[in-house]
């Protein structure tokens, strides 16, 4: 990950405020980029950027559930071959799809999310999402405007990328605490995937290392927003190392694939691939969460999500929440 980038989120995390305390609300927003890694490489999925909200719910009358969270977003994910210009100077006559490694895609969304925090730190978290993966999702729009502010190269190949589909995704998160010390703990973290969008599932551990609370009221798995804070937290504040190595089986991408239904418009020149059916990716970030804001920032490495993929992928991510009420 880029030092500065990392070095000032960790000052900020242990200055933006000593205690914790109850909050109901939380807006805010992610950010992929792999850029954020200052390897001069813009490649595979190459940004996304997602704007949060969420709510507290009240947990009375249930004995088993410490916290419920209710969750809305709005996101764009972006996805490009080996460069976003796949024109190269030996092509007199324009872009080459033989460079496209990795279809163009954009996936454009909004969902919701239902987060169900049990009290012997198991969770059960169930999302819904509509959305759409083709032009209409303005993948290239996107990239041309960024690349345009920062002076960057000018994207080519958009032309080649996937048809217009859409998308409608169901999705479960199970994670539950399997040991803890005090000053590490371990659990299980896995979710399944169903849609004409993403079908598959993964598995792995999550180990933390550091200052963190229970995994009802935790930056780890988005339950920082609660209602009432009827049982006391390990610390007054999150900060904490964490390290999650997952396997992922792929049984359908669509920003690889396509469309799983209907034929190929004769009108574009849509380029496709092949999804790899096990993908290997780990993740290593920092988490705080404090009286107003929590922080994640992360560096994700996976391998190749497609057959014909020349490079594996790597990326950072950062997260900026505010809680209020």
């Amino acid at each position: 990950m880029n030092y500065k980038i990392f070095c000032l989120l960790l000052c900020f995390s242990c200055c933006a405020g000593a205690y914790a305390q109850s909050h109901s609300n939380e807006i805010g927003i992610e950010t992929d980029d792999d850029s954020y890694l200052a390897q001069g490489s813009d490649r595979y999925y190459t940004a996304g950027t997602f704007l949060y909200f969420r709510e507290g719910l009240s947990t009375k009358g249930n004995s088993k559930l410490q916290n419920k969270v209710l969750g809305f977003e709005l996101g764009q994910k972006l996805y490009t071959p080996q460069s976003g210009s796949i024109n190269p100077t030996d092509v007199p006559n324009g872009d080459d799809p033989r460079y496209i490694d990795r279809p163009f895609a954009a996936y454009l969304y909004v969902g919701s999310t239902l987060n169900l925090l049990y009290k012997d730190e198991s969770n059960l978290k169930l999302s819904a999402q509509i959305g759409i993966i083709g032009p209409s999702a303005l993948g290239r729009q996107t990239q041309q405007t960024i690349h345009n502010w920062f002076g960057l190269y000018h994207p080519s190949g958009w032309e080649y990328q996937i048809d217009n589909n859409a998308v409608l995704n169901l999705s479960v998160e199970y994670n539950r605490l399997l040991g803890r010390a005090d000053w590490a703990d371990i659990s299980l973290a896995s979710y399944a995937n169903l849609g004409n969008g993403f079908t598959g599932a993964g598995i792995g551990p999550m180990i933390r290392l550091g200052d963190f609370n229970q995994l009802f009221n935790s930056e780890s798995t988005q339950s920082t927003a609660i209602k009432s804070e009827n049982a006391k937290p390990l610390h007054d504040h999150e900060l904490f190392f964490y390290y999650k190595p997952q396997i992922n089986l792929v049984l359908y991408d669509a920003t690889v694939q396509g469309s799983m239904f209907g034929s190929k418009s004769p009108t574009r020149m849509e380029v496709t691939g092949n999804p790899e059916t096990f993908v290997l990716s780990n993740q290593l970030g920092v988490g705080y969460s404090g009286k107003r804001f929590v922080i994640d920032a992360a560096v994700i490495f996976h391998s190749k999500d497609v057959k014909t993929q020349v490079q594996s992928e790597q990326w950072g991510d950062i997260t900026l929440l505010y809680r209020f009420h």
